[in-house]
């Protein structure tokens, strides 16, 4: 009974042997009738075009520039920056890999944003492949509130994609105010030639008898002296008439 245990074991070691050659066999078989006569793209990004050629040709390969470029941050002008099949690929040899050749990093020149407000300004950027940089806010007579007036760089600069852009804001100008001087006592009309002269108008202008007043001398005034004047506001006075007694 050992003996034919061995005799079984024998031939079972023998049968799982060959059942390992065979398929070590059949996997070199198909792996060789598969890879005949094919090869691997070589990595080729970074290359120039001459060098990705000659490195094709080496594999039995040939090269077909792509009809359009790519723009790239990293890889230079003229070099590859894709190929079509990618490094790794199988392929038969003598087939064509295209090469996808860069176009450098890609240049914008910078519209012109004066006038635009902020949300249109930053769409445009955005729609060109820049970015909004730091707003900066300036009392300006430029544009109204809210609009650019100024951006740096200037309109016409070329830029790489995505490099922010400063843009100047017009803040809401309140008006200019100058303090009122004191008018009383001194004599009108020297005194309208040189406001007038200054910008400044005058609206109620009242003639009234005073007595002991000479003509001519204002004697009220609105606003009052010490108050804040602005040129869009008009004066108003009381000025003595003739007739208003000493000095008339």
């Amino acid at each position: 009974m050992p003996q034919k245990l061995l005799v079984w074991a024998g031939r079972a070691a023998v049968a799982l042997l060959l059942l390992v050659v065979f398929t070590f066999t059949a996997y070199w078989s198909f792996n060789f009738w598969v890879h005949r006569g094919v090869t691997r793209v070589p990595e080729l990004v970074g290359r120039s075009e001459t060098a990705a050629r000659e490195a094709l040709t080496a594999n039995g390969l040939r090269l077909r520039r792509a009809d359009a470029g790519r723009f790239s941050a990293t890889i230079a002008q003229g070099d590859v920056v894709e190929t079509r099949p990618a490094a790794g690929a199988y392929v038969k040899r003598g087939a064509e890999i295209e090469a996808v050749l860069s176009l450098g990093m890609q240049r914008i020149e910078l519209q012109d944003l004066t006038g635009k407000a902020i949300a249109a300004a930053r769409l445009t950027l955005e729609g060109e492949g820049l970015a909004l940089g730091p707003l900066l806010s300036v009392i300006s007579a430029r544009g109204p509130a809210g609009t650019i007036v100024g951006q740096d760089p200037r309109a016409g600069t070329e830029l790489a994609a995505g490099a922010p852009v400063t843009l100047l804001v017009a803040l809401d100008r309140s008006p200019v105010a100058w303090v009122m001087p004191d008018l009383v006592s001194r004599r009108y009309e020297p005194v309208r030639a040189r406001l007038q002269a200054a910008g400044f108008h005058f609206g109620n202008v009242r003639f009234e008898t005073y007595a002991g007043v000479a003509a001519g001398t204002i004697l009220s005034q609105d606003p009052l002296p010490g108050h804040p004047l602005r040129r869009e506001q008009s004066i108003s006075l009381v000025v003595a008439s003739a007739g208003s007694g000493a000095g008339s």
